[in-house]
């Protein structure tokens, strides 16, 4: 009987946070995203306001126009982050992201250790050739320097999540 309990127990608790069929996920991990503009990353061109989330189900983030600063703005965005992958959209707008050596996104998880252990853009899902994307500790960087956004914009990364505490 108290073998029979401990199972029943074991099977009405929900998987941790962070975890989906064994795999290391993002769900319930703390994220800011930031909109950054460099060609020297120690002299930025634009750092646009920093939102902060909890990853969960659904889009994270939709980042409207915050105002022009140094003849840059915020082109909207629509940030869905999924387990283990992450979707760009941009819904409204149609144009070309200014050129530097960085435009683009940066994703700040609360994390002191290597989140990442890979990171890919998925061909299949995205629309956006050219993008750049790379991790650092906890943080991503999304490089859409000179691409093309619009209604029909999309970029996807698929995400290799490592065993990394959540903060």
């Amino acid at each position: 009987m108290i073998r029979w309990l401990a199972l029943a127990a074991l099977l009405v608790v929900p998987a941790a946070a962070g975890t989906l069929e064994g795999r290391r996920t993002l769900e319930g991990r703390l994220v800011t995203f930031m909109v950054e503009t460099w060609d020297q990353r120690e002299a930025p061109l634009l750092v646009a306001k920093g939102r902060t989330v909890m990853v969960g189900v659904g889009v994270e983030f939709g980042l409207e126009p915050e105002g022009f600063t140094g003849g840059l703005d915020v082109v909207p965005v629509s940030v869905e982050i999924a387990p283990t992958r992450i979707e760009l959209t941009y819904p409204r707008g149609i144009g070309r992201f200014f050129e530097a050596e960085f435009n683009g996104y940066v994703l700040r998880f609360e994390t002191d250790c290597a989140l990442f252990e890979g990171v890919a853009i998925d061909p299949a899902g995205t629309t956006m050739t050219g993008a750049g994307v790379w991790a650092e500790t906890g943080a991503l960087y999304i490089n859409v320097s000179g691409l093309r956004y619009g209604p029909e914009a999309k970029l996807a990364l698929d995400l290799e999540v490592a065993d990394c505490p959540m903060s």
